[in-house]
């Protein structure tokens, strides 16, 4: 669980960084969320997730309602994973690599911590049971993460940008999303005709 490799120290050293890059290391990093980035990661409607295979190296949009990412152990958090374009890529290189890279970002200047993002890295699971998807709306697994290294960022770079309103395809109960547009293109209308026809046949068996 070292925070710093070898590649990150030669750089620290070639442009005068280590001090600094220490300084950081003991006083920002963390290994258990506190009350400032529980808050942080409930209140955002999103974030960015980074996983990467020998051959694969992805970074993925996850969205939701607020406070669809929980804190459930003192380094824990999770996720549902929703419908999506069925290539899998962060899932399939979870599948062969855990290790993943979280991005949490608030472009509206709200401040925890004097942090706008705040980065997680840590070890993924994926659990499909019965158990973990009850009482979450629209998922079809969940992803659970357990943080090694917790490091909040100050704002400067992020743009001021202001959120007009929730997602429509954002699952919640009571709600069904509507399909999105891309789901009815020709190349793949008829997979997903096929499957409504198949899930009326079964409600009527």
């Amino acid at each position: 669980m070292v925070y710093y490799h070898d590649g990150m120290r030669q750089l620290q050293d070639k442009y005068e960084g280590r001090a600094v890059a220490d300084r950081l290391e003991t006083h920002r990093m963390r290994t258990v969320f506190n009350s400032a980035d529980r808050e942080f990661i409930s209140s955002t409607p999103f974030f960015f997730l980074s996983t990467s295979s020998p051959d694969s190296t992805d970074c993925s949009f996850k969205g939701g309602e607020p406070g669809f990412v929980r804190v459930i152990g003192d380094n824990i958090l999770a996720w549902p994973d929703y419908d999506g374009n069925r290539m899998y890529r962060s899932l399939g290189n979870i599948t062969v690599n855990p290790r993943v890279g979280l991005l949490f970002i608030r472009f509206d200047q709200v401040q925890f911590n004097n942090a706008a993002r705040l980065r997680i890295n840590g070890i993924a699971e994926i659990d499909e049971s019965e158990e973990a998807l009850a009482g979450l709306p629209g998922a079809k697994r969940v992803i659970r993460v357990t943080a090694e290294h917790i490091f909040p960022n100050c704002p400067r770079y992020i743009p001021t940008l202001t959120s007009e309103e929730a997602s429509v395809y954002a699952p919640k109960d009571g709600y069904t999303p509507p399909d999105p547009d891309w789901k009815s293109m020709d190349f793949v209308e008829d997979v997903f005709e096929a499957e409504k026809l198949s899930a009326q046949k079964k409600k009527g068996d």
